[in-house]
């Protein structure tokens, strides 16, 4: 099994701070051995539906979870979300909306469209640290997922 197959965290996020932050914060956890990084909606759902640059993976490789900025290139966050969740093949993918917006619209349009969780980046790197953890030890360690 090649490191694209057995990936656990899809990340997906377009500021390179931010991703970085993430990244520092799954590694200090020891989440970073399997992990991609999206910068762009497209891309996001390219790697999910195995296609474009990712078509030598297989569609039931999906990630364990996906962390999933809101604010995107290309394809914004929700309708990576949307598009996710519509799907029969990758709708219990777990995806947890990591995002700076506080918008209440944003919020409530992620949980209509299926969101599994909704977080507020921590601007402060140490509680942004223990968020990822948390995530980390819930949706890697904890959670059982279906397989697709």
């Amino acid at each position: 099994m090649n490191q694209v197959e057995s990936v656990e965290i899809l990340l997906v996020e377009d500021n390179p701070h931010d991703a970085e932050l993430a990244l520092r914060a799954l590694k200090k956890n020891n989440f970073t051995n399997r992990i991609v990084v999206a910068t762009n909606g497209e891309e996001a759902l390219d790697f999910i539906f195995a296609r474009g640059a990712f078509s030598d993976r297989a569609i039931e490789d999906a990630p364990r979870v996906v962390l999933l900025d809101l604010k995107l290139p290309k394809v914004d966050g929700l309708e990576v979300l949307r598009t996710l969740k519509r799907d029969p093949r990758t709708r219990t993918i777990p995806v947890v909306v990591l995002t700076s917006s506080q918008e209440e619209s944003d919020v409530v349009e992620s949980y209509r469209l299926g969101v599994n969780s909704y977080i507020v980046k921590p601007v402060d790197f140490k509680n942004f640290v223990e968020s990822v953890r948390t995530l980390g030890f819930y949706w890697l360690l904890f959670n059982q997922p279906p397989k697709i």
